[in-house]
């Protein structure tokens, strides 16, 4: 089983600039400028890209969405972001 990651933007270009800064790679190409999708083997590396979203949420005009079980998805807020990421700890710890 895998987590997913989904980013949604009405913004063309926001997900690239995201994206960008968070692999730290100018050369980042996207196929749909409005909508990413990542599969994660190991559901911990969700951790990193939440934090990184949610300290940068106002400087980007993206939402995100994730998925740790089939057909379920967790829209990512500043309200839950820390929950969430302590679940994943819960949940995975290894």
């Amino acid at each position: 089983m895998y987590s997913i990651v989904n980013l949604y933007s009405d913004k063309i270009g926001e997900i690239s600039r995201f994206l960008s800064n968070f692999y730290n790679s100018d050369n980042l190409h996207i196929e749909n400028e409005l909508k990413w999708e990542k599969k994660y083997d190991n559901s911990i590396e969700l951790a990193d890209i939440i934090g990184t979203f949610i300290d940068n949420n106002d400087k980007y005009k993206i939402n995100m969405w994730i998925s740790m079980d089939e057909g379920l998805f967790i829209n990512v807020t500043d309200s839950n972001a820390d929950s969430i990421i302590k679940y994943l700890y819960e949940r995975y710890p290894y």
